[in-house]
C-alpha cells in the first residue's frame, strides 16, 4: 500500500524498543530494469520496513518491496517535486532519530543526480548512520539498452554527463564544455528545454548535423529512441509526444544504435519518422 509523507511518524516517536539511532541506505534502484539491480540492492528491498521513494523509480523494481512495507512517495520526476529536497532530508534524519531502518530508494545512482550526496551530508551532520549503495546510472542503463556506447575509440574519447536545469539562481550548463568534439555528452532533465540546448550546442562549436538522440523510459518496457541531429531532433521528438523520464545524447556514438540497439521492448510504442544520419 502506498503511504502519504503525513503517515511518517513525527518528532520524538521511536520506533519500538528503539534506544539508538537506526540507520538509512541510500539505494541506486538503477534505470528502471529489476534485473539491473545490484544484488545488495535487492537484499536490502527484499527486507525493507521504511521505504522513501522517487517517482523514477521502476514500478518492476517497487514490485520487489514486501508488502508490509511502509512505502513514502517523495516524488521528484523532472521539476516535479512533492517534497522539496530539504523536507526530504529532514524527513530521513527524523525517522533516522526515530530508530528507524530506512532505504532511500532513488532511481539511477544516488551520486549522479540524484542529490543524495545532499542527503548523506544531512544525515552525517546529524550523527544518523548511513551506508549508499551505488546504482547502474540511467546514463549507463541507457547506454547499454539503446546501443549507444558512451565511448568508443573511433568516436568519443570521453563523456560528460550534465543536467539540463540547475537550481533556481544557479549557474547554466557549461555549454564550451558540452560541445567539445570527440566527446558524448548525455544531459538530464533536459527534454523541456531540448530546442534550446541544441541551439546552444551548436552555438558554442557544434556542427548541426551533429547526431543526437532522446531516450526515453531506458530500459523498461516503455524506452522509446528517437535519433537525429541537433537541427533536426527537437521537431523529431515533439513529434513523438515524448516525455521525461528522458536523456539527450549527443556525439558521434549516436550513429551506431541502428547497428547495436538490440533491446525491442514488445509493449513499447514505436518511434516514427527516425530521420537517417548522414
Amino acid at each position: 500500500m502506498e503511504h502519504d509523507v503525513g503517515l511518517a511518524p513525527r518528532s520524538g516517536q521511536r520506533a519500538a524498543g528503539a534506544s539508538a539511532p537506526g540507520k538509512v541506505w541510500l539505494v541506486g534502484a538503477g534505470p528502471g530494469d529489476p534485473d539491473l539491480l545490484t544484488v545488495k540492492a535487492a537484499r536490502l528491498l527484499a527486507s525493507a520496513r521504511v521505504v522513501l521513494h522517487d517517482l523514477l523509480v521502476g514500478e518492476g523494481v517497487m514490485a520487489l518491496l514486501p508488502e508490509g512495507a511502509r512505502r513514502i512517495c517523495v516524488g521528484k520526476r523532472d521539476r516535479r517535486h512533492s517534497l522539496p529536497q530539504e523536507e526530504i532530508n529532514a524527513l530521513l534524519v527524523e525517522l533516522g532519530a526515530a530508530g528507524e531502518e530506512v532505504v532511500r530508494l532513488k532511481g539511477g545512482d544516488p551520486y549522479v543526480f540524484g542529490r543524495g550526496g545532499e542527503e548523506a551530508v544531512a544525515l552525517a551532520a546529524a550523527g544518523i548512520p548511513f551506508e549508499v549503495v551505488p546504482g547502474i546510472s540511467s546514463a549507463q542503463g541507457m547506454s547499454a539498452y539503446a546501443g549507444i556506447p558512451l565511448t568508443h575509440r573511433d568516436h568519443a574519447s570521453s563523456v560528460v554527463f550534465a543536467t539540463g536545469h540547475c537550481r533556481e539562481g544557479g549557474a547554466g550548463p557549461d555549454w564550451a564544455a558540452l560541445a567539445r568534439p570527440h566527446q558524448t555528452a548525455v544531459i538530464y532533465m533536459g527534454l523541456g528545454a531540448l530546442a534550446g540546448i541544441c541551439r546552444q550546442l551548436v552555438a558554442h562549436g557544434l556542427e548541426p548535423d551533429t547526431p543526437a538522440a532522446v531516450v526515453e523510459q531506458a530500459t523498461t518496457r516503455h524506452q522509446r529512441v528517437v535519433c537525429g541531429t541537433l537541427l533536426t531532433l527537437p521537431v523529431l521528438a515533439a513529434a513523438q509526444d515524448l516525455a521525461a523520464p528522458a536523456l539527450i545524447v549527443v556525439g558521434e556514438v549516436v550513429r551506431l544504435h541502428g547497428t547495436l540497439g538490440w533491446f525491442a521492448p514488445a509493449q513499447a510504442r514505436p518511434a516514427q519518422g527516425r530521420h537517417p544520419l548522414p
